[in-house]
């Protein structure tokens, strides 16, 4: 760490580019793994569900982006690269290949999950460091929990209930999901 913004301590800072690196970890993660999503479902609804996840990616890249450069703000140095990510991810790579919009989104329902479960404990984490992270995080959350809605509007029954409900995995998800489907 370079420095540290005017009033915040450098160990302060430095804690805070550390949380935000998982942060961006995630983000990167997620942005390939809809894009990855985006080229390999197929079936009814493909084109509603691939036109929706170019919005998805685009968010996703923006809030990847803001993490970064919070990350630079606060002196650290943020790293997109690929072989840091994989060293530092603590999660599965999406099981999920060709496969139905269905199938798709049950898995991808998960990938949300992990995605805002992270930013919900980051988020708890700095809120007693720095406010302007912690607004950052937030901002976030709530953009990504829609994202997750979008999607989970495609799982959901009359009921209100997820074809997903009770899935520990992706692919169970996805297998769950996929069962669900009344157009297969």
């Amino acid at each position: 760490m370079g420095f540290a913004p005017a009033g915040m301590k450098p160990d302060v800072a430095e804690r805070l580019a550390e949380v935000l690196q998982s942060r961006l970890d995630s983000l990167i993660d997620l942005g390939l793994t809809l894009k990855h999503v985006h080229w390999n479902v197929v079936g009814p609804g493909f084109i509603g569900v691939h036109q929706m996840l170019d919005d998805h990616v685009d968010g996703v890249r923006l809030a990847s982006d803001a993490v970064a450069e919070r990350i630079a703000a606060l002196g650290g140095i943020p790293n997109g690269l690929a072989g840091g990510l994989v060293d530092r991810r603590t999660w599965d790579d999406y099981p999920v290949g060709r496969a139905t919009v269905q199938a798709h989104l049950g898995a991808l329902d998960m990938a949300y999950d992990g995605v805002i479960g992270g930013h919900r404990d980051a988020i708890t984490e700095t809120e007693a460091l720095d406010v302007v992270t912690n607004d950052l995080l937030i901002g976030q959350a709530a953009t990504l929990e829609q994202y997750q809605w979008l999607v989970r509007a495609h799982l959901e029954n009359t009921s209100g209930e997820l074809a997903t409900h009770g899935a520990d995995t992706a692919l169970v998800a996805a297998a769950q999901a996929a069962a669900a489907d009344p157009l297969q």
